[in-house]
């Protein structure tokens, strides 16, 4: 089996994978949104702290797995720095007491693992990678061909999500909140799309973050919850069709035939239902990863781990470096 340690951001989880079968034997996370929520986003130092609490307590449920453990995989990058850490040092930690090997493993190849988990992987795969800190259209077609297709040229899709709940004072994380109010309202404010009249394949959600924030201000004091409701509902739309805008372009001369939405943000309904339409529309299979996958976990580092470890991308323990900000 192998032991997978996620501590990107403000999760904490630990799994155990059978490698055999793919089993997810053992898997919990430990959430810190109420520690953040005050503070309308994460603060990293507060997260590691709580890092450090709360993965040996999880590893403590999970002692008796470790007589059969080949490897110990953890979250290498990207992410923040200090929460990072936090898991890395405990990976070694369990690889010198144990005497295993260690599987650095990139946090975006367990979001598109995530939608592997307990079964085997199929590729090629074109895949919509949304988060707070990442949007990514990436060509996939192993573990280790994965070539980039277009990013965000500034802020991530779920992280507008989270500043535009700010915004209003509605609560971290903003995703949820966000659409939950969007539900009960009306594209009444028509925000302009980023990069539509753009030959650019890329991503930008400062714009419309900003469009929202004047939207805001004009309202000042006089805001009603019909007002929130449609300034959510006006956002949401326009953040989901600048997706299916530059998605559009790509595939004008890449062409889908299997296509992924994963990551965090990948769990809003309303980009589920508009990417099911764009690939009914150009006949391809849209694929999920469970809803309880889609947020940060230590089970989709355990499904990407148990490729690595066939591949033996083991590192040397005294030389695991840390990448807050890597990709592919």
């Amino acid at each position: 089996m192998i032991l997978s340690i996620e501590s990107s951001c403000d999760d904490s989880s630990i799994a155990i994978t059978r490698i055999d079968d793919l089993k997810l034997v053992f898997h919990k996370k430990i959430s810190q949104e109420r520690e953040h929520s005050g503070f309308g986003g994460v603060v990293p130092e507060l997260a590691a702290r709580l890092h450090a609490i709360a993965l040996p307590n999880i590893l403590e449920e999970a002692k008796e797995y470790l007589p059969g453990l080949k490897a110990v995989a953890v979250t290498n990058e990207p992410g923040l720095s200090v929460t990072l850490i936090e898991g890395v040092m405990i990976a070694k930690a369990l690889c010198l007491c144990l005497d295993i090997p260690l599987l650095p493993i990139n946090h975006l190849k367990g979001h598109i693992y995530s939608l592997f988990i307990e079964k085997e992987a199929h590729f090629p795969l074109d895949v919509l990678l949304v988060s707070g800190g990442h949007t990514q259209v990436l060509h996939v077609k192993s573990y280790e061909d994965i070539k980039l297709l277009a990013s965000t040229l500034d802020d991530s899709f779920g992280e507008s999500f989270d500043k535009v709940a700010k915004m209003l004072h509605l609560g971290y994380p903003g995703g949820a909140i966000v659409e939950s109010y969007a539900k009960e309202g009306e594209d009444r404010f028509g925000f302009t799309v980023p990069l539509k009249n753009s030959k650019n394949v890329a991503f930008s959600y400062s714009g419309l973050k900003n469009q929202t924030r004047l939207a805001i201000e004009n309202l000042k004091d006089k805001m009603t919850q019909k007002d929130r409701n449609d300034i959510c509902a006006s956002f949401q739309k326009t953040a989901i069709l600048h997706i299916i805008t530059q998605l559009k372009k790509i595939f004008k001369y890449s062409g889908f035939k299997d296509f992924a939405v994963v990551g965090g943000a990948s769990a809003n309904n309303a980009l589920r239902r508009e990417l099911f339409e764009f690939c009914k529309k150009f006949g391809a299979t849209l694929h999920f990863a469970p809803f309880e996958f889609c947020s940060d976990n230590a089970a989709m580092i355990g499904r990407a781990a148990v490729e690595a470890y066939k591949l033996k991308k083991f590192a040397d323990i005294d030389n695991v470096l840390i990448n807050p900000k890597s990709t592919f």
